[in-house]
């Protein structure tokens, strides 16, 4: 394998690679690919890219996508209003299917884009593969679930031979009912449940912030407990942030919150000393 002919001339220098690449080698990572930044399709392009480099340098890639603007036009189109509680879709009948058709649509858009730059990609979603089984959240929120177990050999028999699994944020429930799943939630238990090196949550934002509006690029969970509690951390950040403690706790070594909008931001904070953003430790 010849690392400077894969490794683009805009990322990590050809030595940090060297250096990281060892560490990663026997170990999993999980990558949230946010919804909200990557309506883009240069960004798309740009992450697509980065993750056919993971997979020619041969590391084992697990990728959980999200969609909410994509369903959010969609459901507009339909003339069909979002109710949310607590930051989640209200979804009927009506709307979980036009839910699962928007997710599958996207998730197949990623695995086909891997396959045209040279990496095999296995789509796994409620109608094919389907890996993870839900409860519902809560009732008023209709069929929105919550992941009570994961089928982890699917997703190890698809790394075993190379391929990267793409995972849509979607389960089954009694009587094969499907529900759709916080993007962040099933990224979260997928990486508990395979005891991952990394989660690495790419957002729209640069990481997470001190008071002064500050990049902090590591942190532990007690002190990010203390910045939630002095009101630093808010709002949209908070169940992102229970979801990295949660991911800590149940045997997740570190979680990166990375600027997806940056190029090359998975290969900075995989191969480089200084990361991409903030990474939580425990």
């Amino acid at each position: 394998m010849e690392i400077e002919n894969i490794v683009p001339k805009d990322g990590p220098s050809i030595e940090e690679v060297k250096k990281y690449i060892d560490k990663y080698k026997n170990e999993l990572i999980v990558i949230k690919y946010g919804g909200n930044v990557f309506i883009d399709r240069n960004i798309f392009n740009n992450f697509i890219s980065d993750i056919n480099i993971l997979n020619k340098l041969g590391l084992s890639i697990i990728i959980v996508h999200g969609g909410g603007p994509r369903i959010k036009r969609e459901l507009e189109k339909s003339n069909i209003q979002s109710k949310f509680i607590r930051g989640l879709r209200v979804t009927d009948e009506k709307i979980i299917n036009i839910v699962e058709d928007v997710l599958i649509d996207f998730n197949e858009d990623i695995v086909n884009s891997l396959i045209e730059k040279g990496s095999n990609a296995v789509s796994i979603n409620t109608k094919k593969n389907n890996v993870i089984e839900v409860i519902p959240e809560a009732e008023e929120l209709g069929f929105v679930g919550k992941p009570s177990k994961i089928n982890i050999n699917i997703i190890k028999d698809i790394i075993k031979v190379s391929s990267v699994p793409i995972i849509s944020p979607l389960g089954k429930g009694k009587n094969n009912q499907t529900f759709n799943i916080n993007g962040d939630t099933a990224a979260g238990a997928i990486a508990k449940s395979l005891k991952c090196r990394r989660l690495l949550l790419m957002t729209n934002v640069e990481g997470v912030l001190d008071k002064e509006k500050e990049l902090i690029e590591e942190i532990t969970s007690s002190e990010i407990l203390e910045m939630i509690n002095s009101k630093i951390i808010t709002e949209g950040m908070i169940p992102k942030i229970n979801t990295c403690l949660d991911a800590i706790m149940n045997g997740v070594t570190g979680v990166g919150i990375i600027d997806g909008r940056k190029k090359h931001s998975i290969l900075f904070e995989l191969f480089s000393d200084k990361g991409a953003g903030t990474l939580i430790r425990k």
